[in-house]
């Protein structure tokens, strides 16, 4: 007999809204995963459950398990300025206005710390200006103009990291440090950082610290060829996205939204801060850090500036902590999805984990996140 949670998949697949997904409920070590559907419209490839998929945004909390790994090793501080590694950053003064000209512009009140760079409060990041994201205020047009892509996952950033960071501090910020929130940019800012402080390519340090410790075999920036050729399409508003070549390593390794992944590579992950920075009796990660990653550090007018990327929730480092009941459970949940259709939380009151893959875009606004969440409580796996 097919699971609630698969009749869920294959009621969303009969409709239409995907042409498949790879869901999965783990409570503990017992874990429920279905496969439904197929990996591209009209296709004949079935979603498997080790079906790779473009995770998008669920790659920021990853970057903040590897920024706390290497501030527990004394290598960098939270709390001093980003400078120190970044001097391309050094000085950057800030504007009179955000929708203003980028020659009037005020002094830094303080500088940017590591720590804004994870709560996404160091002053950049996309523009929410009523319903509308990234007007076309001067510095956003002076981003899209130097190729930062503040937003988006395809084309990929063609800069290398140095020049990336290079052109990053050419531009004023957007507000003073540690006044709003903004979406995206302190991820991007420490993808450059946190290479520099290790002295190695990100994706050799994400490996080396993360993925092989957790057994994490098939996520990366890039994959070999003959996964890469696994991806299912992807589609936005029932249109093919061309996402290019992922069997290569990109010029940029976005710690925003750069990675690969599987549903249990990421449950490997999760599992990890369910277990508050243990694997298999192995401590990879204090406590303490857990805690701090997976609480919220917004005030309520930082949540409120969030609008609709946060939808109330806070902001721990890396991801979304809900401060209060909503629809799918009570305050502390965490987690965050992806723009190219994923998601994944953890409640550790309840000690659930849901992880959603798919590669349609919608997933963000066609009710998956709400049903396939409630439905995550009520399933025994």
């Amino acid at each position: 007999m097919a699971s609630q949670l698969q009749q869920a998949m294959a009621a969303r697949v009969e409709r239409g809204e995907f042409p498949g997904l790879v869901a999965l409920v783990a409570r503990g070590d017992d874990v429920l995963a279905e496969a439904v559907g197929v990996t591209a419209f009209g296709g004949d490839t079935p979603m498997r459950r080790d079906t790779p998929f473009r995770i998008a945004s669920m790659t920021k909390p990853v970057m903040a398990v590897a920024t706390l790994m290497l501030a527990e090793d004394d290598v960098l501080d939270l709390e001093e300025p980003v400078a120190k590694f970044l001097p391309e950053v050094a000085g950057q003064r800030v504007l009179a206005r955000p929708d203003g000209p980028l020659s009037e512009t005020v002094a830094a009140e303080r500088p940017v710390t590591v720590e804004d760079l994870l709560t996404f409060t160091l002053g950049f990041g996309a523009v929410i200006d009523g319903d509308q994201v990234d007007p076309p205020w001067p510095i956003v047009r002076a981003w899209q103009e130097l190729d930062l892509q503040m937003l988006g996952m395809y084309p990929r950033i063609p800069h290398e990291p140095d020049e990336w960071i290079k052109r990053f501090g050419s531009l004023p910020l957007i507000t003073q440090p540690g006044h709003r929130w903004n979406y995206n940019a302190g991820t991007l800012v420490l993808s450059v950082l946190l290479a520099r402080a290790a002295g190695k390519p990100l994706g050799d340090l994400l490996r080396e610290r993360i993925f092989e410790p957790l057994g994490m075999r098939n996520t990366g920036f890039s994959v070999p060829l003959p996964l890469a050729a696994e991806l299912p399409t992807q589609y936005e508003n029932g249109e093919v996205q061309e996402m290019g070549d992922w069997s290569r390593p990109p010029a940029f390794p976005s710690g925003s939204g750069g990675l690969i992944s599987t549903a249990d590579d990421y449950l490997a992950f999760a599992r990890l801060l369910h277990n508050k920075g243990v694997r298999g009796g192995t401590r990879l990660l204090s406590e303490q850090s857990v805690a701090a990653m997976t609480t919220n550090h917004l005030t309520p007018a930082q949540i409120e500036s969030g609008s609709f990327f946060l939808g109330g929730s806070g902001w721990g480092y890396g991801l979304a902590v809900t401060v209060e009941a909503d629809e799918v459970s009570g305050p502390g949940r965490y987690g965050w999805s992806g723009g190219c259709g994923t998601t994944w939380f953890n409640d550790p009151h309840e000690g659930v984990t849901l992880i959603v893959l798919s590669q349609v875009s919608d997933l963000l606004w066609n009710g998956t996140i709400g049903e396939f969440g409630k439905l995550a409580y009520t399933i025994r796996p």
